[in-house]
């Protein structure tokens, strides 16, 4: 990530909001074929790998080998190749679903974000991009584009943008409460921003 002393101290700030807010509190909640999944759904950003559970991985396998128009063991597989910290094989199952299910905003913002995890942000704001295209409103594709901007771009009018676009739609939401907490946070710390012309997320 660049450096910018200013952006990185108000990505410090952020962190306690952000880190709670990554895939895991979007991912649909799928259980898989004989077991229900484990509950790492919630789990922090920064928090150590969960432990792939190499049994459901096979059920959602096999589910996936017998129903191959049917998204959601794909995105099981995603969800649980990304709670490992296996981003590279959570990217090739999210965009399997996506085939599949290409007006689905939730699975490419899952896949969106997947990108940042492997340091590509700019591709996980493309992706994002897509997801507004399917859903102008998606409140939690507006939640990871602020995310990214702020921390992996270290764009802090680009992420004012997308939390005040998310205040305004859904200001009483969990991911709207986040925004607003995340938009004091940057105008508490650089109070040039509060008045500097949002870019466009």
């Amino acid at each position: 990530m660049k450096s910018d002393a200013i952006a990185f101290g108000v990505a410090g700030i952020l962190f306690g909001l952000i880190a709670g807010w990554i895939i895991g509190s979007q991912q649909a909640k799928l259980a898989p074929p004989p077991a229900p999944v484990a509950a790492q759904q919630n789990a922090p950003a920064e928090a150590a790998p969960a432990v792939l559970d190499e049994t459901q991985v096979a059920a959602f396998k096999t589910v996936a080998e017998k129903e191959p128009k049917n998204p959601l063991p794909r995105v099981g597989l995603g969800n649980m190749y990304f709670d490992a910290a296996r981003y590279d094989e959570a990217i090739k199952w999210y965009t399997e679903a996506l085939k599949l299910s290409p007006k689905d905003a939730n699975i490419s913002t899952d896949l969106g974000y997947a990108y940042f995890a492997i340091n590509d942000p700019d591709r996980a704001l493309e992706q994002f991009e897509r997801s507004l295209a399917i859903d102008p409103k998606h409140l939690k594709t507006l939640w990871n584009i602020g995310v990214v901007r702020a921390r992996g771009k270290q764009d802090l009018q680009g992420a004012q943008a997308a939390w005040e676009k998310l205040v305004e739609i859904a200001p009483e939401s969990v991911e709207g409460q986040n925004a607003k907490r995340a938009l004091e946070a940057i105008r508490s710390s650089h109070p040039g921003a509060a008045g500097a012309p949002s870019s466009g997320s």
